[in-house]
C-alpha cells in the first residue's frame, strides 16, 4: 500500500527541474508512505515517477518502487495490492518467465505478468486492489489502470503542456502548472450526492480513472489529448450476466459457496509481513470477515471499533460481544464531540475534494485506533451493495409497486405524501418515472435547493451515471422486479467507489494504515450478482444469506439486530457542541462573499435544521464540509470565484 505520482511532458524535459518538482510532489504523499520514497525519471521521453512506500510484502529493497521490469521495458509505480501474486508466480514460472525473481513482492510478480502477457490479460489474471502507473520504454506509452471496484483512487488530468497523474489531488496540486479552477456541474453533483464519483473531480479537466478500466496517452499525443480507455471488467456486464443466468441451486448450496469463496478471500487478504487485524463494527458485514479471519488464526485476532455515547449511534456493546464470542484481542475507543471536532479540520485536506459523509470521522478514528497495534487491517464494506443491506431499497420497491399503477400525470402531486415511505424519494416530477428512479434514489441524496453556479443542470443526471451516460432503464430493462438490482447497481457504480471507498482509503492511508476488503473480490461480486434477489432480500429481511453464512460462526441472537450505520450524531452536535463552529460556516457574510451558493436558501435550511427538521442532517453536513473545504483547502487557489456568472436556482 502506497502513494504514487508523476508528470508525463512528450516534448521532454530538463532532468533537473523534473526532478525537484516529483520529489516535492512526492512529499506531499508521505502520509500514505512512510516507509520509503523512491523516483524514476527519463528526461528525453518526459516521464517523471515518484513512489512512496508502506511496505507490508517484501520489506526488503527489493520491494522498492518505482522499479523496472527484469526485461528493461516497464516502469512502474503501484499503490494496492495483488492478493493472488504468488499464483500468478506459479503460472509464469511454469511459462518459463521470468528468468530469475529478485525478491518476492507483488510488483515484481506485476511486471513480470505484463511483459509475459501484456497489460490487459495481465489485469484480468490479477485479484487485488491497486492503482497503477506503467511507463513503457519501448513504445513509449503511459497506462493508468484502477482496480475493478475502485478501491484505490488515481487521478489524472492536463495542465498545459504536463499530464498529471496520482493517487491524491494534493500531489497535484503541488504541480506548478496546476491550475485549481472549481468544476460548477462536479459541484451541483456534489450537492446532488455528497461525493464526487469517477471520472469526475471537483477540478475541471481534472479525472478520476473509472475502476475496472485503464487508460493510455503516448509521446505522440498532443497536449490536451484525451487519454484512449479500455475496459478489462465491466459490472455492467457482470450485473447483466447475473440477472440473465442466476444460480438455480438449494439454500444450502448457495451458503456453501458464499461461505467458500468469502473465507478463501479473507485468507489471501490475510497475508501479509506485518501485523494485521480488523475493523469490528458489530454489524453483520464486519462481523462475518472478522468470525472467517479467527477461524482460520490459531491466535487472537485483533479487533477495533469506534462507540458514542450516544445510544442510538453505539454498536460498541455489540460489537464487545461478538469479540467476546470469537475470542478476538478486542480495543474499542467512545468517541466524545472533543474527538469529532479535532478531526474535522482534518477532513478538507485529508479528502482533497468537499466529502460530505460524516462517518469519515469515525473511520479516520478507528484507523487511528487500529495504526497503533496493526498495519493492515480488514474491513466488512461491500455486503450492502452486493447482498441488499441498505433499508431503502426494500423501502423504495414497496414505494414503486404503489407508483406505477398511478397515471405518470398524477404522480408528482403524491411526492411529498409518499415521501414518507422514503425520505429519499425525489421532488421533481420527471424523477416520478422508472427509468430515472434509480438514479434520484441510489445512494443518499442531499436537499435540493441549493443555489450553485453551474451551466446545465439536467447533465447531472448524466454525470452519476457515469462514462456511459445510459440510464439504468437501458442497461437493466428496468421492471418493479429489477427494482432493487438497479439501485443495488448504482450504488456499485457510483455511492460504492466514490463515497465508501473514499472514505476508507482517505481515513486509513492518512495515518500509513492499509485497509483491505474481502467483500469486494471481484470473485465474490460476480457470484453475488447470480443469486435470485429473493435470497438476499427475504420476508423483508436484508442480507439474508449473508446471514445464513454468518450464524454458522456466531449465535443467532448476535446476528438478529437492526441495522444502525457508521455515522455520527450530526443533528445532535450541530445544535449544540458544534453550533459555533457550524454557524461560522453558514454566515450570511461568508456566504455572500464567496459567491457560490445562494445566502437566502443556506439561511433557510440552516434555521430549519436549527427548529429539529428531520431528514436533513446530511444536508447540512455536506454543506458544511463544502463549506470547510472552500476556506482551507481552497482558499490559496488561484481561481477568483466573483468572476463567475451570478448563481442559478436548482429546483
Amino acid at each position: 500500500m502506497c502513494g504514487l505520482v508523476g508528470f508525463f511532458e512528450p516534448a521532454g524535459f530538463s532532468r533537473t527541474v523534473a526532478e525537484a518538482i516529483v520529489t516535492e510532489l512526492s512529499a506531499s504523499l508521505e502520509h500514505r508512505g512512510p516507509d520509503d520514497e523512491g523516483v524514476w525519471l527519463d528526461a528525453d521521453a518526459g516521464i517523471a515517477f515518484a513512489h512512496r512506500r508502506l511496505s507490508i510484502l517484501d520489506l526488503s529493497p527489493a520491494g522498492k518502487q518505482p522499479m523496472v521490469s527484469a526485461s528493461g521495458r516497464y516502469v512502474i509505480a503501484f499503490n494496492g495490492e495483488i492478493y493472488n501474486h504468488l499464483e500468478i508466480r506459479s503460472e509464469l514460472d511454469l511459462a518459463g518467465s521470468p528468468p530469475g525473481w529478485r525478491g518476492h513482492s507483488d510488483t515484481e510478480t506485476l511486471l513480470a505478468a505484463f511483459d509475459e502477457w501484456g497489460i490487459e490479460t495481465a489485469l484480468t489474471k490479477c485479484v487485488g486492489m491497486f492503482s497503477i502507473a506503467l511507463w513503457d520504454r519501448q513504445e513509449r506509452i503511459l497506462t493508468l489502470a484502477r482496480d475493478r471496484l475502485g478501491e484505490k483512487p488515481l487521478y489524472y488530468g492536463w495542465q498545459g503542456n504536463s499530464f498529471l497523474f496520482g493517487s491524491e489531488l494534493k500531489a497535484l496540486r503541488a504541480h506548478p502548472k496546476f491550475s485549481a479552477e472549481i468544476d460548477r456541474d462536479v459541484l451541483a453533483l456534489y450537492f446532488k450526492r455528497g461525493y464526487i464519483s469517477a471520472p469526475h473531480s471537483i477540478y475541471t479537466n481534472i479525472f478520476k480513472v473509472v475502476p475496472g478500466t485503464f487508460i493510455h496517452i503516448s509521446m505522440r499525443d498532443a497536449p490536451g489529448t484525451a487519454p484512449k480507455s479500455k475496459t478489462f471488467w465491466s459490472l455492467e456486464k457482470i450485473a447483466m450476466d447475473g440477472l440473465n443466468h442466476p444460480i438455480d441451486c438449494s439454500i444450502d448450496e448457495l451458503t456453501d459457496e458464499l461461505d467458500y469463496r468469502m473465507r478463501r478471500a479473507v485468507s489471501l487478504q490475510s497475508i501479509a509481513d506485518v501485523p494485521l487485524g480488523a475493523f469490528l463494527s458489530g454489524g453483520i458485514d464486519s462481523s462475518t470477515i472478522v468470525a472467517m479471519m479467527q477461524d482460520q488464526s490459531s491466535r487472537p485476532v485483533k479487533t477495533f471499533t469506534i462507540g458514542f455515547h450516544e445510544g442510538n449511534y453505539n454498536e460498541a456493546a455489540h460489537a464487545r460481544l461478538i469479540a467476546q464470542h470469537l475470542g478476538t484481542d478486542h480495543t474499542e475507543f467512545i468517541v466524545t464531540h472533543r474527538e469529532a471536532m479535532e478531526v474535522i479540520p482534518q477532513l478538507p485536506a485529508m479528502f482533497d475534494e468537499p466529502f460530505g459523509d460524516s462517518s469519515a470521522i469515525p473511520t479516520f478514528l478507528v484507523s487511528k485506533l487500529s495504526r497503533h497495534q496493526v498495519t493492515v487491517s480488514l474491513s466488512g464494506d461491500g455486503g450492502d451493495e452486493l447482498f441488499g443491506g441498505y433499508s431503502r431499497y426494500k423501502r423504495t420497491r414497496d414505494a414503486w409497486r404503489l407508483l406505477s399503477g398511478i397515471p405518470a400525470v398524477v404522480r408528482g402531486p403524491l411526492a411529498n405524501g409518499l415521501r414518507t415511505l422514503s425520505r429519499q424519494l425525489p421532488r421533481s416530477r420527471a424523477a416520478w418515472k422508472a427509468d430515472r428512479m434509480a438514479h434520484y434514489l441510489s445512494a443518499r441524496q442531499a436537499a435540493d435547493f441549493y443555489d450553485v453556479q453551474i451551466s446545465q443542470l439536467h447533465n447531472e443526471h448524466d454525470l452519476v451515471v457515469g462514462c456511459s451516460g445510459k440510464s439504468l432503464s437501458q442497461k437493466l430493462n428496468l421492471t418493479g422486479g429489477r427494482f432493487c438490482e438497479a439501485m443495488m447497481y448504482q450504488d456499485s457504480l457510483t455511492y460504492l467507489p466514490g463515497d465508501i471507498l473514499t472514505k476508507v482509503d482517505r481515513a486509513s492511508m492518512s495515518v500509513g494504515l492499509e485497509c483491505r476488503v474481502p467483500m469486494l473480490d471481484h470473485r465474490i461480486v460476480e457470484f453475488a450478482w447470480r443469486v435470485p434477489l429473493d435470497v438476499k432480500i427475504r420476508g423483508g429481511e436484508s442480507k439474508w444469506l449473508l446471514k445464513q453464512v454468518l450464524r454458522r460462526y456466531i449465535p443467532a441472537s448476535l446476528v438478529e439486530r437492526p441495522k444502525m450505520g457508521f455515522s455520527i450524531p450530526v443533528g445532535e452536535w450541530t445544535r449544540g457542541p458544534l453550533r459555533e463552529w457550524a454557524e461560522s460556516l453558514v454566515s450570511d457574510k461568508l456566504v455572500r462573499q464567496q459567491g457560490i451558493l445562494n445566502p437566502e436558501l443556506v439561511q433557510e435550511q440552516w434555521a430549519q435544521h436549527m427548529e429539529g427538521a428531520s431528514g436533513g442532517d446530511e444536508s447540512i453536513w455536506q454543506l458544511l464540509m463544502f463549506q470547510e473545504w472552500f476556506a482551507t483547502v481552497h482558499k490559496n487557489s488561484s481561481v477568483d470565484v466573483h468572476s463567475t456568472p451570478p448563481a442559478l436556482q436548482i429546483d
